[in-house]
C-alpha cells in the first residue's frame, strides 16, 4: 500500500483494545491509529509519520503491510538509523579504510536493525577481552538468558569457538599494529616486566614505546610470552630476540627498560648482544641500552626504609585502629587534640600495607597527633601502643625523605605524555637531598639517609646519563640544567661529569649524521612553510620547486655550504637561547614545529624522548607497581599460552580504538532519530 499524501487529521487514538480481541502484534510499537472520517482509520508510523490503510467500516486491512514497512527498511528513518549503526559497528583498519561488513545479516522485526551473527560474535569476543571476563561465560545460564532476551536470533557459541574468536581479534589487531610500526621513521624502545604463576612457569611482558610521524607518544604491548624459567640467564635474551624478529624490528631497537626483577646481565647475554652489534644498532656502544625503571626504584627505596622501622609502623597502625574503632573513641581523641592545641589539619587514616604511599600518609598524619597519642596512653588503660619519643623522631626523619619520593611519583603520574625529559628534574633533586642527608651531623638522619641513598645512588650512576641526554633535548633546559644540577651534586668535580654528558650528546649526534635522511631540498613549498609556522591553511598554493628560476641559486648554496665551516644542528641548538618555561609547554609539538630546522637533531630527539624511563604507563599508579613479579590468576594460568598472550595484547590494543574510547552517551546520541 502506498503512503497517503494528504495530511492526516489531528485526532489520534491508541489501538483499540477489548476483552475479545487485544492487539498483540509488535507493529503497534511503531504505529498509532488515526481516525480520518467516521469509521475510516489509518495506521501512522511513529518514526516517519507516513500513514497506511487500516480499516474502513467493518473491513480491516491487517498488519502485513505495516510489518513490511518496518522489517524491510522501507521506513526512511529506519534506513538512516541502520546506516548510522553500520558506521559505528564497522571495523576500521589502522590506516582509516573501512572493511566491508559481512553479508550474512538478518533484520529484526522489532527494531529494524541489521543483525549479523558473525559480527556479534566478534564483539562478544572483544567484550570478553576488554573486561577480562572468563571465556566460559558463554556457557553461563544467566548470560545465555540475557542474550536471548535481547536478540533471540543470536546463536551462542561454545568455549572453543569463543577462544577462536579471541585469537582472530588478536591476529587482526596485530596486523594493524605491524603496519603502523612498519612506517615508523625512528626507533622503538622496549619495556620488560615479569609475571609468575602458581606453577613453575612464568611470563615475560614486552611493550614498545615510540613517537610517531605526528610526534605523538605511544606505548603498545607487543608480546606476553610464556617461559619455563623467567629468571634464567638466557630467558630474557631469547624472548627479546624472538620479539624483534616477530615484529621486524631487529634494526630499530633503541633501549630496553627493566623492572627490578630483571638483571642487565641477562640482556647482555652473548647471543643477543652479538646480534645487535653486528647490525650496528647499539648507539653509544650500548651505554644507553639498559634503562632501570624509575617507578620501581622509588618503590624499592620507600618500601625498604618503611621496613627498617616496621615495629614503629606497626604501633602507629594499631594506634590508629584503636582510635577509629568507635565514634566515642574518635570523639575522645579529638577532645584531647583540641585540649593540647593540635590544629588537626590532617585526618587519621589506615594504610594498605602493599601501597607505601598510604603508609606514608598514615605516618605523616599520625605524626601531627604524636602528643595526643602519648596523652591518650596516660588516660586510657585499654591503650598501650603509643610510640616513644625516639620512635616519633625516626618517623619524622623517614617522612621527610618519603615525602620526596611521594611528590616525585605524583609529579610523574600527573604528566600525560611521560617523555624521557621529565625524569631528570625529579631524580637529581632526590639524589641531591639524600647525598646531603648522609653528611648530616645527626646520626639518626645520616643513618636513615644512607640506607635510602645506597640504592638510589646506584640507580643514579646507572641512569643519570640517559636522563641527562633526555633533558638536553628539552629546549627549556638544554645543557644548562645539567650544569646547574651537577654543580650542586658533585661540587668542584662537576666539570668532569658535565663533560661526559656533553661528549656523549655530540658523539650520539655524529652517529645520527651518518644515518641516511630523507631528501630535504633547500626549497620548501608553501604548505610545509605554513606548517612550520603553525598555519595549515592556504592549501591551494602548490608552487613547482623546479620552475621558480632559482636553480643556479641552489647550486650556489650547495657550493658555499661545502666551502664554509658551518655549525652543526646540535651546536646551533645548544647555543640558542632557552625557550621560556611556560605552563603547559608541549615538548613534542615544539620538535614537530622545528623538524625542518633540525632534520637530524629532531630525529635523535624523537628517539631519546621516546625512551620509557618508567615501565608504569600513563594512567597507572606508580605506588601499586610493587617490587616483585606480578602474579597471573589461577584461571588465566590454566589457559593455553597463545590464548593468554592474545587476551593480554588484544586488551591493550583495543583500548585505543574509537569504538572503546568513545563515551556511551556520545554513541547513543548518534543513534537518535
Amino acid at each position: 500500500m502506498e503512503a497517503s499524501d494528504a495530511e492526516p487529521m489531528n485526532t489520534e487514538i491508541t489501538p483499540p483494545t477489548s476483552r475479545r480481541r487485544r492487539k498483540k502484534s509488535m507493529v503497534w510499537e511503531h504505529f498509532t491509529i488515526e481516525t480520518i472520517s467516521g469509521s475510516c482509520t489509518r495506521a501512522c508510523c511513529k518514526l516517519c509519520k507516513q500513514t497506511f490503510a487500516y480499516s474502513n467500516g467493518s473491513k480491516v486491512a491487517g498488519t502485513s503491510h505495516l510489518k513490511r514497512h518496518i522489517a524491510l527498511g522501507s521506513c526512511p528513518k529506519i534506513k538512516n538509523l541502520e546506516k548510522q549503526q553500520l558506521a559505528l559497528t564497522s571495523d576500521t583498519k589502522a590506516d582509516g579504510d573501512t572493511i566491508e561488513p559481512t553479508k550474512r545479516r538478518y533484520r529484526t522485526s522489532s527494531f529494524g536493525y541489521a543483525f549479523d551473527q558473525e559480527q556479534s560474535c566478534a564483539y562478544l569476543a572483544k567484550m570478553i577481552i576488554v573486561h577480562e571476563y572468563p571465556l566460559h561465560m558463554v556457557e553461563h545460564p544467566a548470560f545465555l538468558s540475557f542474550v536471548q532476551s535481547i536478540q533471540p536470533r543470536f546463536k551462542m557459541i561454545d568455549v572453543n569457538a569463543m577462544e577462536g574468536e579471541v585469537l582472530s581479534v588478536y591476529h587482526k589487531e596485530k596486523l594493524n599494529l605491524m603496519q603502523v610500526l612498519g612506517t615508523l621513521p625512528g626507533r622503538i624502545s622496549l619495556t620488560i616486566g615479569l609475571w609468575t604463576t602458581s606453577q613453575t612457569l612464568g611470563y615475560i611482558c614486552l611493550s614498545g614505546q615510540y613517537i610517531d610521524l605526528d610526534w605523538k607518544l605511544h606505548r603498545r604491548m607487543l608480546n606476553f610470552m610464556m617461559v619455563a624459567s623467567p629468571h634464567s640467564e638466557n630467558a630474557l635474551s631469547e624472548v627479546i630476540s624472538v620479539s624483534l624478529s616477530d615484529w621486524n624490528m631487529k634494526t630499530k631497537l633503541f633501549t630496553i627498560t627493566l623492572d627490578n626483577n630483571c638483571s642487565s646481565h641477562d640482556i647482555y647475554s652473548a647471543n643477543l648482544r652479538d646480534h645487535l652489534s653486528n647490525k650496528n644498532t647499539l648507539v653509544l656502544k650500548g651505554q644507553l641500552f639498559v634503562v632501570r625503571c624509575y617507578a620501581n626504584i622509588l618503590n624499592v627505596v620507600a618500601q625498604d626504609v618503611i621496613a627498617s622501622i616496621h615495629g614503629i609502623v606497626y604501633n602507629i597502625r594499631e594506634s590508629v585502629k584503636f582510635v577509629k574503632a568507635s565514634p566515642a573513641r574518635e570523639e575522645k581523641f579529638s577532645e584531647i587534640a583540641l585540649q593540647i592545641g593540635i590544629p588537626g589539619t590532617k585526618a587519621l587514616s589506615l594504610d594498605v600495607t602493599t601501597l607505601w604511599n598510604t603508609t606514608y600518609i598514615m605516618l605523616d598524619a599520625a605524626l601531627e597527633y604524636k602528643e595526643a597519642f602519648t596523652f591518650l596512653e596516660t588516660c586510657d588503660d585499654n591503650y598501650n601502643e603509643a610510640p616513644s619519643a625516639d620512635d616519633w623522631k625516626k618517623v619524622e626523619v623517614v617522612c621527610t625523605y618519603l615525602k620526596l619520593l611521594y611528590e616525585s611519583a605524583n609529579t610523574v603520574m600527573a604528566t600525560i605524555d611521560q617523555t624521557a625529559n621529565i625524569f631528570f628534574q625529579e631524580a637529581w633533586k632526590i639524589q641531591l637531598e639524600l647525598t646531603n642527608a648522609t653528611l648530616s651531623q645527626d646520626l639518626m638522619v645520616s643513618s636513615i639517609a644512607k640506607e635510602m641513598h645506597e640504592k638510589f645512588d646506584k640507580y643514579w650512576k646507572d641512569c643519570s646519563l640517559v636522563l641527562a641526554l633526555a633533558v638536553v633535548m628539552d629546549p627549556r633546559f638544554k645543557m644548562k640544567l645539567v650544569e646547574f644540577s651537577f654543580s650542586k651534586i658533585y661540587g668542584e668535580d662537576s666539570a668532569r661529569y658535565v663533560k661526559v654528558v656533553n661528549d656523549s650528546i655530540h658523539e650520539l649526534y655524529i652517529e645520527y649524521v651518518a644515518q641516511p635522511l630523507p631528501l630535504t631540498p633547500a626549497y620548501i613549498d608553501q604548505g610545509e612553510a605554513n606548517h612550520v609556522n603553525g598555519n595549515d591553511n592556504n592549501p591551494h598554493t602548490t608552487p613547482n620547486p623546479m620552475g621558480d628560476g632559482l636553480l643556479d641559486f641552489d647550486i650556489y648554496l650547495s657550493e658555499t655550504a661545502v666551502n664554509q665551516a658551518t655549525k652543526s644542528e646540535l651546536d646551533q641548538y645548544l647555543e640558542e637561547s632557552l625557550v621560556p618555561r611556560i605552563q603547559g609547554f608541549d615538548i613534542l609539538n615544539w620538535w614537530k614545529l622545528n623538524n625542518l630546522k633540525y632534520p637530524i637533531l629532531s630525529k635523535m630527539a624523537k628517539d631519546i624522548l621516546g625512551i620509557p624511563v618508567s615501565i608504569v604507563g600513563t594512567g597507572c599508579s606508580i605506588f601499586g607497581s610493587g617490587t616483585g613479579s606480578r602474579v597471573l590468576d589461577e584461571y588465566r594460568s590454566s589457559l593455553r599460552p597463545e590464548t593468554v598472550e592474545a587476551l593480554f595484547c588484544a586488551k591493550d590494543w583495543l583500548q585505543y580504538l574509537p569504538t572503546f574510547t568513545e563515551s556511551p552517551s556520545t554513541m547513543f546520541a548518534k543513534l537518535e532519530f
